[in-house]
């Protein structure tokens, strides 16, 4: 048990260094072997809808089979071998059904793992975010390297690099024991009672708030960023210190995360979401642009750990990787589909100047629904103990 945190800082590394791989280099991928960027979108954007079914799914199998690490074990070997194929063919039909498939079996990864991150971490007496930072730390450094290997050794290249990382994932998983268990029965009345709570509800209507701007960013920043003059390279630096930011954040995340504080810090957070996408709109120069990435720092690490952190009090302890997989669902799945179709209405209609001010707006009224709920909620907890 001494040896599972480090273990797991290690899966962080690797598993963040897969999505580094996947996420943002897809589409690059895509467009090498010749697709449409309307090919490319449909691709995306039918992954996104893929991934809110197949999340709760496995974030359910888990919760009723008691075990996070055997489902992640599994969903780590297909993903090691689809992720291969993927990334060596150029067929237009298979690129399409290995993305699918990948998007079926990798992303379920994600609010798995954060909930192995949480719960190891509760029950070894770390902090979540000394966990979490290598997720950050392995993201950064692969977004950076990836380009330069895409470079030298070609397209193709990402399949043995995928391959790699999965074994290397699918090691030490492989060497971790199972998350500990709750000991109490799941109960579908209880999660029933969960989800239809008020508080839940208006805690999941904030994240959805707070996350669509951020997804519109991730979606249209490369957008911005070349209709301003910048090139590939500085998009790439954009993502490095976008996710490099977050390593001291969630590293310092013991000094500054305090039980009771969560829906404080995440309308701090949401302020300071107000601030770069304001400040944004206004920028002319792409490498300001890549610049003002820096403060990712303030925003996503301090908004999710708070957030994971909250919602891990409020939901009932047998559904924790269900309630961690709606989350995620919200923050990455149903916002990401939401900020690709209306913000790529705004872009088009208005362009990013006008798209920015509108996700400030959204940033600013989250911010202020998170103070009215620490306002009531806060202190009913505060209360309480």
């Amino acid at each position: 048990m001494k040896k599972t945190p480090s273990l797991l800082r290690g899966f962080n590394f690797m598993y963040f260094a897969l999505l580094a791989l996947f996420i943002p280099f897809l589409p690059v991928y895509l467009d090498e072997q010749g697709l449409q960027p309307e090919q490319i979108g449909f691709v995306v954007g039918t992954g996104g809808i893929i991934t809110l079914i197949t999340q709760p799914l496995w974030g359910m199998i888990s919760d009723k089979k008691k075990t996070i690490r055997k489902v992640l074990l599994t969903l780590l070997i297909f993903s090691g071998i689809i992720g291969y194929l993927l990334y060596d063919t150029s067929s237009y039909l298979l690129l399409v059904l290995l993305a699918m498939l990948l998007y079926f079996f990798l992303m379920p990864i994600d609010p798995l793992t954060e909930s192995f991150n949480f719960t190891i971490a509760e029950n070894a007496g770390v902090s979540y975010g000394s966990i979490r930072t290598y997720g950050a730390l392995g993201y950064a450094v692969t977004a950076l390297l990836t380009g330069y290997a895409m470079s030298y050794f070609g397209a193709h290249s990402l399949a043995w690099i995928f391959a790699v990382f999965s074994a290397i994932s699918l090691g030490i998983v492989w060497m971790m024991p199972d998350a500990p268990g709750s000991g109490k029965p799941v109960s579908f009345s209880s999660l029933k009672r969960f989800l239809s709570n008020k508080e839940t509800l208006l805690f999941l209507l904030l994240v959805f708030i707070c996350s669509v701007p951020a997804r519109m960013n991730d979606t249209y920043l490369g957008l911005y960023i070349r209709e301003l003059g910048g090139g590939p390279e500085l998009l790439g630096q954009a993502w490095f210190i976008a996710a490099g930011s977050e390593i001291l954040v969630f590293a310092l995340s013991f000094w500054w995360l305090r039980q009771n504080k969560e829906m404080m810090m995440i309308s701090i957070s949401s302020a300071f979401y107000f601030i770069r996408f304001f400040a944004s709109a206004w920028i002319t120069d792409p490498h300001w642009l890549a610049y003002m990435q820096i403060l990712q720092m303030l925003t996503f690490p301090v908004f999710y750990s708070a957030a994971i952190q909250y919602l891990y009090r409020i939901v009932p302890v047998e559904w924790r990787a269900t309630g961690q997989t709606v989350l995620a669902l919200l923050f990455f799945g149903f916002s990401g589909i939401f900020a690709s179709y209306i913000g790529g209405m705004i872009y088009k209609a208005f362009g990013a100047h006008t798209l920015y001010l509108s996700i400030s707006t959204l940033s600013f009224l989250g911010m202020v629904l998170g103070l009215m709920l620490y306002r009531t909620y806060g202190k009913k907890l505060n209360n309480k103990d």
